[in-house]
């Protein structure tokens, strides 16, 4: 049987070279070539700036001379979104990585030319800022893109007419004085047509405007409850429909030539007494019957 020894180191520990950190990063580095840029500490470790604004720093020092640097054309090159890169573009402003100048060209044209600063101290001709050992960064190089358009002109602003204040809302229809007692009264025509207070405050408008037109309330009454439908689960809403449907035409004015309209007969009634018939607006005795009280003495 082996022998096992439980404090032997392992395999992958066995690997590790004397004087290897204990925690923290280890660098394996290889040496460059070609396509390398060398970037200064005082950048890649500045304790003021965010990692997006060192990052776009390091990538603006990589790129060739001519190459845009703009918002926009960082934003195609970098997942982070228009608003983050410019915040980053002016925290190197701030610190001195970068500088923006107006500048007229030979032919008359202004455009505006980005410097980028790779010691800021020692280019503005002051103490550069603390650095450690230069670092290199490989960093993807970019080929250089055509100079951006000039910047159109602003649009003349056009005055723009306030827009007109909205109509008042319309005042309210006088109702007539009949109209609600008319539409609480269509439950004697027919027990269905039971109203709330609030279906009679909206109907009455609408009775209002037969009422005006001359209609007759009993003719209303009849015309509105008859023939209702079968099973009818909403009265108010048939009234509705039906006052807006059936809603008859404004009465002709009466006639007004000299002669007089004729009034109508009275209707035939049977005598109670010979049994013949006569004109009367109420049934009774004929006139040449003798009255109820003296034929019965």
């Amino acid at each position: 049987m082996a022998l096992q020894h439980p404090s032997a180191p392992s395999r992958a520990s066995s690997r590790v070279h004397a004087g290897t950190a204990r925690s923290g990063v280890v660098h394996v580095n290889a040496p460059h070539t070609s396509h390398f840029t060398v970037v200064g500490n005082h950048l890649l470790q500045h304790r003021r700036l965010s990692a997006t604004a060192i990052g776009i720093g390091a990538y603006i020092q990589s790129l060739p001379e001519g190459s845009p640097v703009g918002v926009k054309a960082l934003a195609e090159w970098f997942p982070e979104g228009e608003i983050r890169i410019g915040s980053a573009l002016r925290e190197l402003e701030r610190h001195g990585y970068l500088e923006r100048r107006r500048e007229r060209l030979a032919s008359g044209r202004v455009v505006t030319r980005t410097y980028s600063y790779n010691k800021p101290g020692a280019a503005a001709g002051g103490p550069p800022p603390p650095e450690r050992e230069p670092v290199p960064v490989p960093v993807p190089v970019s080929e250089p893109e055509p100079e951006p358009a000039p910047e159109p002109a602003p649009e003349p602003q056009v005055a723009i007419a306030p827009a007109p204040a909205p109509a008042p809302p319309p005042a309210p229809q006088p109702v007539h004085p009949q109209a609600a007692d008319l539409l609480a009264g269509l439950r004697r025509h027919d027990p269905r047509l039971l109203l709330s207070e609030r279906d009679v405050a909206r109907l009455a408008p609408g009775m209002s405007a037969w009422l005006e037109r001359g209609a007759d309330p009993v003719a209303i009454g009849q015309t509105l409850s008859g023939n209702l439908p079968e099973p009818m689960r909403n009265p108010a809403s048939v009234l509705a429909y039906r006052l807006n449907a059936l809603l008859p035409p404004h009465l002709p004015a009466a006639p007004t030539s000299g002669k007089q309209a004729r009034p109508r007969p009275h209707p035939l009634q049977n005598c109670d007494g010979c049994d013949r018939a006569f004109r009367s607006p109420t049934p009774g005795r004929c006139g040449a019957c003798p009255p109820a009280a003296s034929a019965a003495a």
